[in-house]
Formats: C-alpha cells, structure tokens, sequence
C-alpha cells in the first residue's frame, strides 16, 4: 500500500527542508515510544517518512516513483541524525530533550547546579521542658567550607581562571551513541573541568582547586518553641560549601527530643501519674502536681474519685508550634495499696472493714 509520508508528516508537498524538519521533531517528541502516550508503530512511521524527505535524492525519487523506489522505502534509521541537525533552526530546542529523556541531562544541568554544595542532615537530642520556649543552640559539624585561602575559586592567589582545554568552555563533551533507533550525536559533562567549562591556571595550594575544605565549622541554630520529636529544621545555606563558589547546600536538624523521667507527651498534651491514698481518694484531698516548668501546681482531688480516673489542667502542655497557645495537662490519678503498715493502721482498717468500707 502506498504511503503518503507529506500526509504522515502533515506537510504539504512543496515544504521546504525547514518545515518538513520542524513536522517532524514536532511529531516525534509527541509519538516517541519512552513519552506517555507515544506510539511506536507511529514514531517509526514518522522517522520513516521523514528519513526519506529530508534527503534531497530520495525526496526525488520519492514524488516520482512512490513508496516502490529502491530499498522499498525502508527507513536508514538515525545514522544521519546529529545534534547540528538539531540545532540550526529549530524553534522550541527544549522539546528534543524529552525525546530521547536522561541521555542529554549532562548538558541541561546548569553550571551553577554542578557545584553546588550538598545538603547535611544532623540529629540533635534536647530536654522535653527545652521546648516550652524559643531557644538557640551551637551545634558543631564538620563540612566542606569555603578555602579562606583563595576565597572558593580554587586558584591560586594571584593567578587566573582559564577556559578548559577539553571542552573549550562549554562544559561538555560529544559522544556517539548507538541505539536501537540507529546512531545520533550525545553530549555529556566535560570529565575535566566537571562542566564549569574553566579551571584554574594554577590550583590552590590548601583546596587543590577545588575551592572548599574539610573543616569543623560551629552553627548556631533556632529552635521554635513546641517542636516536636522527629521535627526537622532547615537551616539555608547552612550545608556542604560549594565547589568553587558554587550555592551552599542546606542544612537540616532533626530534633530528637529526651524521655522525660516523668511526664509523656502526644501532640502538645502531657500526660502524669500522680498516686494518691485511699483516704484522699474517698475524702477528697488537695494535691501538688509537677510541670514541666519545674512549679507545682495545685490540684482538688474529688470525693470518691475512682483508681485511673484523668483529670485535666488547661493549658499547661506544650505550646502550639508556630501557633497560639498550648496544650493541656493530664493527671492520672492512682490509688496506691501500702505495703507495710502500723499497728495503728491496721486496727483502723480493721474498723474501717467493720463498717464495711
């Protein structure tokens, strides 16, 4: 069956070279089988049709003769697919990277993004009752930090910046790669200058180029009031330094709050066990309870009350992070049996069981 390859790629049959190119890459980023969506028995139509018109003696033999010209119009694949092709002319240069997906990330990724510092995750353990106020804490890490030396440019003082010899400035490399769509023009980052597309004329003697040290830097940190355990706060800049003044990386502090001998938290509440006696727990009695900021409060103990039995003191928790107000006291209330007892004691209870109590 002939084909009709203006139809495929929706172009009429007096296109120039240009239009049909642009048809295509336009065509080919949306059928390519690795996009969601594509067609490959689609795609492979596509690059058939356009492996024939975009060679001036096959487009030729091709209005003349059809579909039935030598080879039977079978497509030559990607062997004279390369990235000047690519380059001259066409609008919208960014969509030929999605075709072909991770192969040319090298040369997308920004100059600045190759030397940025890394990130640092650190733990830092605090008291319970620390989290009641806004506090700030040194924390010592080690890190790569800025060469004081050659203030992060990795050359020496006094000497230059050249452009690199491999890439001649551009940060990266071409490679031939073949695939099963045939063989097309890659490139990736510059493995001597690691896509900066410079290096120093002369290192620096403490960094060796590379514009940072290994050393042990202290930070001081804020704490907001009513963090919670696990929490993790993001220090900017805070990070690995970047290689040859690249952006610092961040740093990010997981708090890790101590047990407390006493209390329990869930959520901005904190819970306590206070015991109590039987007498108070028939009497009622008035009772002093702990906080967390190491005052006692007092609190009625109702007649009768029950073993277990929780009563709650507002808002004497664990203040709203970044918010308002705080969280309430639970005080669970126990009864506690002796284990010894008196003389005197026992012939009171002896009564008290008399009287049925």
């Amino acid at each position: 069956m002939q084909k009709d390859y203006y139809k495929i790629l929706g172009v009429p049959k007096n296109s120039t070279p240009e239009e049909i190119k642009k048809a295509y890459y336009r065509l080919a980023h949306t059928y390519h089988p690795d996009k969601k969506g594509g067609d490959e028995g689609k795609f492979k139509e596509i690059n058939e049709a356009y492996q024939t018109l975009s060679d001036k003696d096959k487009r030729a033999q091709y209005d003349r003769f059809g579909t039935t010209f030598a080879n039977n119009g079978q497509a030559q694949g990607f062997s004279g697919f390369n990235w000047e092709d690519i380059s001259q002319g066409f609008e919208g240069i960014e969509d030929i990277f999605d075709i072909f997906g991770e192969g040319f990330s090298g040369f997308r990724q920004k100059e600045e993004d190759l030397r940025q510092g890394a990130d640092v995750e650190i733990g830092l353990e605090i008291p319970l009752e620390s989290v009641l106020k806004d506090q700030k804490r040194e924390i010592r890490i080690t890190k790569n930090v800025k060469c004081a030396r050659c203030e992060g440019s990795g050359a020496e003082p006094g000497s230059k910046v050249k452009e690199c010899f491999t890439c001649r400035g551009k940060g990266r490399v071409q490679q031939i790669k073949k695939t099963i769509f045939g063989t097309f023009t890659q490139y990736t980052i510059c493995p001597e200058c690691q896509g900066e597309g410079v290096k120093p004329e002369v290192l620096c003697n403490v960094c060796r180029g590379q514009g940072r040290i290994r050393k042990e830097e202290a930070l001081v940190i804020e704490i907001p009031a009513g963090v919670d355990n696990n929490q993790t706060i993001k220090v900017k800049g805070g990070g690995e330094a970047g290689k040859r003044g690249g952006k610092p990386g961040d740093l990010y502090v997981r708090i890790l709050i101590k047990p407390h001998r006493f209390f329990k938290r869930k959520g901005d509440d904190v819970f306590f066990k206070a015991g109590i006696t039987f007498s108070q727990a028939a009497l009622g009695d008035k009772i002093k309870i702990p906080t967390l900021e190491n005052k006692d409060l007092i609190m009625k103990v109702p007649q009768g009350v029950e073993s277990g039995r929780t009563l709650k003191i507002s808002r004497k928790g664990i203040p709203h992070f970044h918010g308002m107000g705080r969280g309430d006291l639970y005080v669970q209330l126990n009864i506690e049996t002796p284990a010894k007892l008196t003389k005197n004691q026992k012939e009171l209870l002896e009564r008290l069981r008399k009287e049925g109590i």
